[in-house]
């Protein structure tokens, strides 16, 4: 399965560029875009988030879980295949899994607020708005922290350091023999 990844990612891609043309042919919200502020000129009001999202909420929420599949699937292919382990492929899985649940987090406490009209707050935003903020970022920490503490294990190991130093020397005396 991991010798395929590319397909995979593919997949992805296509899957996304779908969603991408049902979301443009879905059916317009008038002032979906926002309308002048009346009292504050370059400012823009925006319109109902409730009507905006109707018709294309479950697309966008698809297409940002497809966004956060093609960003672990890029990692993975950036990975050899000789140090694709069950470990190594754990913790994508596990960062896939977090991100998708911060997303997850992130998306329906804005439409519990659009149902509701009322938010809690969390460190001084409201809490679909301190998901996107403090989430968003932290979703990310996985992926930093397996790239770094495991440079050496996964992406470049000491043999894969002593082939290239190899390489370099045999191209240094190929060049000085020319």
């Amino acid at each position: 399965m991991t010798k395929h990844v590319i397909y995979w990612i593919f997949a992805v891609c296509l899957a996304m560029g779908l969603l991408l043309l049902m979301i443009g042919l879905a059916d317009t919200v008038p002032n979906a875009g926002g309308q002048p502020h009346p009292e504050y000129p370059g400012m823009v009001i925006g319109a109902d988030g409730a009507a905006r999202l109707a018709h294309i909420g479950s697309l966008a929420f698809l297409f940002n879980s497809l966004l956060l599949t093609l960003v672990v699937g890029l990692c993975v292919l950036g990975v050899s295949e000789r140090h694709r382990s069950r470990k190594f492929l754990a913790g994508m899985g596990g960062s896939w899994l977090l991100m998708l649940l911060i997303w997850w987090m992130m998306f329906s406490t804005h439409q519990e607020f659009l149902v509701m009209g009322e938010t809690g707050y969390f460190m001084g935003f409201p809490i679909p708005t301190a998901w996107q903020m403090y989430g968003t970022w932290l979703g990310a920490i996985p992926l930093i922290v397996m790239y770094s503490y495991g440079f050496r294990t996964f992406i470049y190991t000491h043999e894969d350091e002593a082939e290239f130093d190899a390489l370099l020397k045999h191209a240094s005396r190929s060049s000085q023999q020319e």
